[in-house]
Parts: C-alpha cells; sequence; structure tokens
C-alpha cells in the first residue's frame, strides 16, 4: 500500500475539524453525524475552502463508510437478524415500494421521463444505513421498537441496492434509444 505524503496534511486537518465540530455538534443536541457534516461544510470549497480539491479526497469518504458498516457488521447477531426476517422483508419491502413509487411519480409530474423517473424514485427513497444507524445509537432509538423497524427497513434498502443497480442499465439504455430517436448501442 502506498502513501501520499500530500494527503498528511488533509488527515490531519479532518480530524482537528472533527474534534473541534462535534463536542460543538453535541452540545447543541444536534448529534456526531450532523458535527461532521457541518465540519465538512465549513472547511470545504463551499465554506472556507481549506480543501478545495474533493476529488482527491474521497477515498476517506469511501474508507469511512466501510469501516462504519463493518463495525455494524461486527455487531449484527445472525440470530437477531433470523428474528426481524419478517419486519425485514415485509416492512422493508413496503417502504421501497411506497417511497420508490410516490417519488417516482413526483419526478414523472416533473417532466422526466418514465426511466429517469423510476430510477430516481428508487434512489431518492434509499437511506444511508451508516447515517441512520449512528443517529438511532446517539438517540438510544437503537433498542426500543421503532429502532428495530428502522433498522429492518435499512437492512433491506441495504439488500435492495444490487437489484435496483443491475435495473440502472436496463432503464438508461431504454432511455438512451428512446431519446436518440431509436439509436442502439
Amino acid at each position: 500500500m502506498q502513501s501520499d505524503p500530500s494527503l498528511l496534511p488533509a488527515v490531519v486537518l479532518f480530524l482537528f475539524a472533527a474534534v473541534l465540530a462535534v463536542p460543538i455538534a453535541r452540545r447543541l443536541g444536534i448529534g456526531a453525524v450532523l458535527g461532521f457534516l457541518i465540519a465538512g461544510i465549513v472547511i470545504g470549497p463551499w465554506g472556507i475552502g481549506l480543501i478545495r480539491d474533493v476529488e482527491e479526497i474521497l477515498h476517506f469518504s469511501e474508507m469511512g463508510v466501510v469501516f462504519l458498516l463493518f463495525i455494524i457488521g461486527l455487531e449484527l447477531n445472525p440470530g437477531k437478524l433470523w428474528r426481524l426476517r419478517r419486519l425485514i422483508f415485509g416492512t422493508g419491502t413496503a417502504q421501497l415500494l411506497l417511497s420508490a413509487s410516490l417519488l417516482g411519480a413526483v419526478l414523472m409530474a416533473s417532466g422526466f421521463a418514465w426511466q429517469a423517473a423510476v430510477i430516481g424514485g428508487i434512489g431518492l427513497a434509499m437511506s444511508s444505513t451508516a447515517m441512520a444507524l449512528q443517529l438511532m445509537r446517539e438517540k438510544g432509538m437503537n433498542r426500543n421498537p421503532g429502532g428495530r423497524l428502522g433498522f429492518a427497513v435499512l437492512l433491506f434498502q441495504d439488500i435492495a441496492v444490487v437489484p435496483a443497480l443491475a435495473l440502472m442499465p436496463i432503464l438508461a439504455g431504454g432511455g438512451i434509444r428512446r431519446s436518440t430517436g431509436g439509436i442502439s448501442r
């Protein structure tokens, strides 16, 4: 693994911003996740501009999400997953289908092609498992019935990402052919 010495200042800046922002966010009652988000806005190109090229540092965000999902995986109990299977597949399916349908209908009514509306509806119906679970944990919601229901929906969304991603090229291909006068790849 090669390291890039020019990234060290960015890492130090991220850590410094987090050390400042998270306690302030918690004191304000908005939670650590929003503290990280606010810190990113402040130091980013649309804030004071300490980080100018977002593309160069995107791998930090990917690593962070991977580590957070790994920690969530360490905490998962297979027995708990089995007990939640009806919630995962029942409520999760209902949430995703209803939300994607409503959002897709809004997009179609806004003038998007049906293919784009389906893709957009599915994408907008998904939640960030990493962020949602962290917020639920901070608020103590992960142990109550509503938290279990939210966890089940999030887990189903994670499962549904694979078929949704497989569907995108199919729908995009249909949209491209139609919009280019029948020219296909």
